[in-house]
């Protein structure tokens, strides 16, 4: 199943690692080195110009999404529940 990210994006929802709020980025070290180093390797989308509400973290990229970390973790469990029914 797949997780709309906002705009033109959407994932696999089993790629997902972590769903983080924005303010998650400047709130410790590691994490900011984490994405500063990922950035210099281009491996960091910002999805839109609109204010970055929410970072997921996926093993080949990290997406900056205008969609809030709430509603993207809802739909996250809502695509799970929707596969149990499916197996």
């Amino acid at each position: 199943m797949f997780i709309h990210l906002g705009g033109d994006t959407v994932i696999r929802s089993k790629d997902v690692i972590a769903i983080l709020n924005s303010d998650m980025k400047d709130s410790s070290g590691i994490t900011k080195e984490f994405l500063q180093a990922h950035k210099k390797e281009s491996n960091v989308q910002e999805i839109s110009q609109e204010i970055v509400k929410s970072i997921v973290i996926t093993m080949d990229k990290i997406y900056y999404s205008p969609i809030s970390s709430v509603t993207l973790k809802r739909r996250a469990l809502a695509v799970t529940e929707l596969e149990s029914f499916v197996e």
